[in-house]
């Protein structure tokens, strides 16, 4: 193999994504396009088995080790780089974008390594990235909302960083290869990944922060943090059955959060939570069946929510607004937008002919296979609420509803050609899903388009859109403010605080006050005696110095004689 052949592909990302600042105009864009590109077809060619070692220290790294997981996630990751360069090009900075790249490529990093070191430096490089993103990007509440989501991502790269360093220590191995939850060691990774994974209840940093970054920063932050966490928790701990229940309570979680927010772009976050849950449940399941779902459910997601996030971040751009109660009727001035909206949302909601049909059901299958039946059940009833909160609301509230009287147009030429790609691929999946079978980790025994599957499918869906317009009056949002866990530090915590500090600053400064006196009484002290007007500063006599020295001298030698 040549050396562009073995160089790490999220490297080539990484480093391309410096250049970007230092070109102008039509070479510029050309080159924002253009390398996600070449990084496409340098993952497409990278074959199974270790490709590249380092030696470092006493250990060999492998920055790029290839499989069929490692290159699906690195090849969605690579369309993602390309389309959400396509969609920010025109109205995001180029520190933003480049920023976003050196994101993408830490992530392509991650889905290569094959050793726990190189995949905790391409790990944090990704935090980074994204906190970069956020605060090149956003407006006046990115700074505090960057500043926590950093602090949350240090805290799960720390978790991390401990299981890696004991796992080290107690095995002397840094391979990356799956394990099971039963040390510390491996305790505190799967921890550490889980805080990535936005599990609930650490999952307030998402829709905290990401609604914050700017339409196309929201864009790439959707697509790979918590991607590359389900990536590392397919390759690391699979069949963990403790990730079973983070599964579904994220799943749950999410939508209640979802159907309470008034904010499109949270609701949007908080879906990302719930999509997520569906993917940790099958990689908890962990049969071949149930991690092929985990795998191509990623895939799908990333395209459908980008699509979505596409179009909620096109209305943000050409309105200014982001409340569900300030839109509606969009649909007149923007047409292509709402068809685009309205794909992605059928695709998050599973419906037959789209990308999260043939994605999802495979989880579901998977519990079933296994006799999981009350698991079945819960992803069953979760599939209902995700068409409530992501396939009807967000349209619904953004596109239609009441006319709130805005006619803006749809957004610039680069803008609507992302969304009709990702568009395209949700339906060009969900019609011919073979070619992402292909490439899935394990061979592929599942047809989606059953007569039970399908009308089973059809038939929630449609009770469930039933359900949402026999509630539309409880629907009815209005300016309101979900509290979640985030409360706890970004309020209860602060008060607490400040109340400990009314309590215990003034025994504080008492102490400190005694502490001082007693300070300065001793230096008082020895001042006395050491000090010009001291013991110690007095003038000694000749004579009473050669007394004391013959007086030692007998003293030493009474006591050398005895």
């Amino acid at each position: 193999m040549t050396v562009i052949e073995t160089f790490p592909p999220g490297l080539v990302l990484v480093l391309g994504a410096l250049v970007v600042p230092f070109l102008r105009g039509t070479a510029q864009k050309t080159w924002i396009l253009v390398l996600p590109l070449i990084v496409l077809v340098l993952v497409w060619r990278v074959p199974d088995g270790t490709v590249l070692t380092v030696s470092f220290l006493d250990y060999t790294l492998t920055p790029v080790t290839g499989d069929a997981l490692s290159r699906l996630f690195a090849i969605i990751f690579s369309i993602m780089a390309f389309a959400g360069g396509l969609f920010a090009i025109n109205h995001c900075r180029e520190i933003e974008i480049t920023a976003a790249y050196i994101y993408a490529g830490s992530a392509i990093g991650v889905a290569f390594a094959g050793d726990l070191i190189t995949l905790f430096l391409f790990w944090e490089l990704m935090a980074l990235g994204s906190t970069t993103v956020l605060l090149t990007g956003g407006g006046q509440k990115a700074m505090p909302a960057a500043m926590r989501y950093l602090l949350m991502h240090i805290m799960g790269g720390s978790l991390l960083l401990v299981g890696i360093v004991t796992h080290i220590d107690t095995t002397g191995s840094i391979a990356f290869v799956a394990m099971k939850p039963d040390s510390f060691a491996t305790w505190m990774m799967m921890l550490g990944f889980l805080v990535n994974a936005a599990a609930a209840p650490l999952s307030a940093w998402l829709p905290d922060a990401y609604p914050e970054a700017s339409p196309g920063g929201m864009v790439f932050l959707s697509a790979f943090t918590t991607k590359t966490a389900v990536y590392v928790l397919i390759r690391g701990f699979p069949g963990s059955e403790i990730l079973i229940f983070f599964g579904l309570f994220m799943v749950f979680y999410g939508i209640i959060y979802a159907l309470l927010e008034n904010d499109m772009r949270r609701i949007l976050a908080y879906s990302i939570v719930n999509q997520v849950g569906f993917m940790v449940t099958g990689i908890g399941i962990g049969t071949e069946m149930a991690l092929n779902g985990a795998a191509a459910h990623a895939f799908t997601h990333i395209i459908y929510k980008a699509l979505l996030l596409m179009s909620a971040g096109s209305v943000l751009l050409m309105t200014g607004k982001r409340k569900c109660s300030d839109l509606g009727g969009l649909f007149q001035s923007m047409p292509l937008t709402t068809v685009c909206g309205i794909i992605g949302a059928l695709s998050i909601s599973s419906f037959p002919l789209t990308s999260g049909f043939i994605s999802k059901s495979m989880i579901s299958q998977a519990a079933a296979d296994e006799s999981l039946m009350i698991v079945w059940y819960l992803l069953a009833a979760a599939s209902a609420g995700v068409f409530l909160h992501a396939g009807i609301k967000f349209p619904w509230f953004v596109f239609f509803q009441k006319d709130s009287g805005l006619r803006p147009p749809d957004p610039p030429l680069n803008m609507r050609l992302a969304m009709i790609l990702f568009a395209a691929l949700c339906i060009g999946v969900g019609v011919f899903p073979g070619p992402l079978y292909s490439i899935l980790p394990f061979p592929v025994d599942y047809v989606p388009y059953t007569a039970a599957h399908v009308l089973t499918m059809l038939q929630l869906l449609l009770f469930s859109g039933l359900a949402f317009f026999i509630c539309l009056p409880l629907m009815k949002r209005t300016l309101t403010i979900s509290l979640d866990v985030d409360w706890l530090y970004r309020r209860l915590t602060s008060a607490t605080i400040r109340k400990l500090i009314a309590i215990f600053g003034p025994i504080d400064q008492a102490i400190r006050a005694s502490a001082l006196a007693g300070l300065n009484q001793a230096i008082g002290r020895v001042y006395r005696f050491l000090g010009p007007e001291g013991v110690m500063a007095r003038t000694i006599p000749a004579g009473a110095m050669v007394y004391w020295a013959v007086t030692l001298l007998v003293v030493y030698l009474v006591l050398n004689l005895i």
